[in-house]
């Protein structure tokens, strides 16, 4: 195998970053993290595979939407021989992480119509308040607001 041909498959981590978006610090932590890989030259420099980019483009898209590195990083682990994911194998994680994100969207829907109850009265009473005592916390610690306060 002939050097040109070496650097022709393979991109510095410098050209990684450049193309992707993402800082050579990032890709050294996806690195060390398990969600790309690279070979090492005789100099020890890192070298990755063309199909790298669109791993990170992977990582990058699923972070976006909210997704862990570690779903993020199960998800590529299912893949064999750790390839790349494919537009099928995207359509498929997509579907499974769109329930998880369907129930945060909940919960956050919940969040803001709390908010915009709690600002309407202003009084973040520790008795009826839905964000200083969800769910009625404080309640079941018994009685006193310095309970609550000081988490004892």
């Amino acid at each position: 195998m002939t050097s040109v041909s070496w650097k022709a498959r393979h991109l510095t981590v410098g050209q990684v970053a450049e193309r992707s978006g993402v800082a050579p610090s990032a890709l050294r932590f996806y690195e060390r993290n398990g969600l790309i890989h690279s070979t090492r030259t005789s100099g020890n420099q890192r070298r990755f595979a063309r199909d790298t980019l669109r791993r990170v483009a992977f990582i990058r898209a699923s972070q976006r939407v909210g997704i862990s590195l570690d779903a993020i990083r199960a998800a590529l682990a299912l893949l064999p021989d750790n390839r790349t994911p494919t537009p099928e194998d995207w359509q498929r994680l997509s579907e499974c992480w769109r329930e998880d994100l369907n129930a945060r969207i909940r919960e956050l829907e919940e969040l803001r119509d709390d908010l915009t109850d709690c600002i309407g009265c202003g009084c973040l009473s520790l008795s009826s308040c839905a964000l200083a005592n969800p769910e009625d916390q404080a309640a079941q610690q018994g009685a006193g607001p310095a309970r609550h306060l000081t988490g004892h």
